[in-house]
């Protein structure tokens, strides 16, 4: 990783992540950092690619991650800003105490901002290639990018138009996309960025900085996504035990049947 563009991302990321803890603090909501997640990607792209020797598959990284992290800070916000602070992070002010406004600052927002720089790796490591033309497996990345930026796209239109429905309250939402997987919109997000990594080695990144997805996949299944979500809509939603049984839980399937064949 070359310093001269991965120091210019680091002040970036903490910068945005300084500026949003600082708002949390005023508006007393630190569910806010769910916002500056996407827009930690935004900052790091450009300033790897303003940093670096401008290929043209750096600016093609950057305007593919402004897509990406501008439409999830504009659907994270529109859907918490007004409401109550997010439930994980109200629980976790309840166990810090006192001293979450500090607690939050590295153990919420810095450390999202870390995790934007290891799975934006990718981006980096192209804004340190030489200037050269796009080649075809980098075109072969941005569609598998816009695979995943609709699968995501989609399956947040979706579940935003059965929650505003009066009659869905309280029912599982298993229509559209979300048929065929529990999670489209995780589904989206980790295909967007084993994209956004062959768009990369596409153009000269390594093998390495497979890193990136790895860890957001990883994060995605095991920690912050689906595992977090499913028990908690496992303990509070009836009828969800039955959606799982029969609905892939990550990669889309056609539902099983009732008779337990197919998938």
């Amino acid at each position: 990783m070359d310093l001269s563009v991965t120091i210019p991302a680091v002040i970036a990321a903490v910068a945005l992540m300084t500026t949003f803890w600082l708002i949390s603090l005023a508006i007393h909501d630190a569910g806010i950092a769910d916002i500056a997640w996407g827009l930690a990607f935004v900052v790091i792209a450009w300033s790897s690619y303003l940093a670096g020797d401008g290929p043209d598959a750096m600016l093609l990284g950057a305007v593919l991650t402004t897509a990406w992290g501008l439409r999830l800070a504009i659907h994270i916000g529109r859907r918490n800003l007004g409401h109550d602070e997010d439930r994980r992070y109200t629980k976790m002010r309840e166990r810090r105490g006192k001293s979450f406004w500090i607690w939050s600052f590295f153990g919420v927002f810095l450390l999202q901002g870390f995790l934007a720089l290891v799975v934006s790796t990718p981006l980096q490591s192209l804004g340190a290639q030489p200037p050269e033309s796009i080649g075809w497996l980098s075109w072969a990345g941005v569609v598998v990018f816009a695979i995943g930026l609709a699968f995501e796209g989609i399956g947040d239109a979706q579940l935003t138009a059965f929650k505003k429905d009066p009659a869905n309250k309280g029912q599982v939402m298993d229509r559209g996309l979300w048929k065929y997987t529990r999670h489209p919109n995780y589904f989206g997000d980790v295909t967007v960025w084993w994209g956004l990594w062959v768009v990369a080695i596409g153009s000269g990144a390594g093998w390495w900085t497979a890193i990136g997805p790895i860890v957001m996949t990883f994060f995605i299944l095991r920690v912050s996504g689906v595992t977090m979500l499913e028990s908690d809509m496992s303990s509070r939603r009836p009828g969800y035990e039955e959606y799982v049984e029969r609905t892939s839980a990550f990669i889309p399937f056609p539902p099983k049947s009732r008779s337990g064949k197919g998938r």
